[in-house]
């Protein structure tokens, strides 16, 4: 009888489905973070023309973390609008590309604290007269948003727009150029760099919503990543390294909510 109950009991813990290990000891064992970005978002991520290399605030920011985790990055590069379902089939660990932290996203995946406040901004051509001071005074017009994105989310919320999705920034911005769309929306981060860098005769338009938080996403049910995370990014401030990423790309520290 007693074997019986033991052999019983055995079976019942091996039916018992496997507690699945903490991303962190994952990533520790492996020793590298793997680390996803669109890689075609200057000045957030994008290859440098000269290198052929990752280059971009998001790309420092990843380094910087991956180091305070003791590990060293692994960057893999996929189109924005399958990064979010890469991640929840476990092709990577994080993704490092400017994801806004939206209540949508939050019930699927866990975030870090913010490294990164910004603004929707709208694009327009240079010589447009028109006064886009809202979304709303794009109803009856066309704007360009990227696939997947949060822009896209928001533009899409406002009645009689018609709202066209790229899979990248370029064909975005080629297509306002030439006339084929009335406006894009994008990050006042990036519109400031598009303006700097670009050729093209585009300008920058109003803001036209609250302020976004970015983050840093990843599976759900790893507190130990989390916890560690958090304390990368919170030791990146304190030392200033945050800081100095954000500076060398926009001139300012946009790693801190505006007062």
């Amino acid at each position: 009888m007693k074997k019986q109950l033991l052999t019983l009991a055995l079976g019942a813990l091996l039916s018992l489905p496997a507690i699945a290990a903490d991303l962190l000891d994952v990533a520790k064992a492996r020793g590298t973070l793997r680390i996803a970005m669109e890689g075609t978002y200057p000045p957030f991520n994008f290859k440098d023309p000269k290198s052929g290399q990752l280059a971009g605030y998001d790309v420092d920011v990843a380094r910087i973390v991956a180091a305070k985790l003791g590990l060293k990055p692994e960057f893999v590069t996929t189109e924005w609008s399958a990064i979010l379902a890469g991640l929840g089939a476990g092709k990577y660990d994080v993704i490092v590309s400017q994801v806004g932290i939206s209540p949508k996203r939050v019930q699927a995946f866990d975030f870090s604290t913010p490294y990164t406040f910004s603004s929707p901004q709208l694009i327009v051509r240079r010589n447009d007269s028109a006064a886009y001071r809202s979304l709303a005074d794009l109803k009856g017009k066309k704007i360009g948003v990227g696939q997947g994105s949060v822009f896209e989310q928001q533009a899409k919320a406002v009645p009689g727009i018609e709202v066209r999705s790229y899979p990248a920034a370029p064909e975005n911005l080629q297509d306002l150029a030439f006339g084929r769309i009335d406006a894009a929306l994008n990050d006042s981060l990036m519109v400031a760099y598009l303006l700097q860098n670009s050729k093209l005769p585009i300008k920058a338009g109003a803001r036209v919503g609250a302020i976004e938080r970015t983050g840093i996403p990843f599976k759900k049910n790893n507190p130990k990543f989390k916890s560690a995370l958090n304390k990368a990014l919170a030791d990146a401030q304190a030392d200033g390294s945050l800081k100095a990423a954000s500076v060398k790309w926009f001139g300012a520290d946009v790693t801190r909510a505006p007062n």
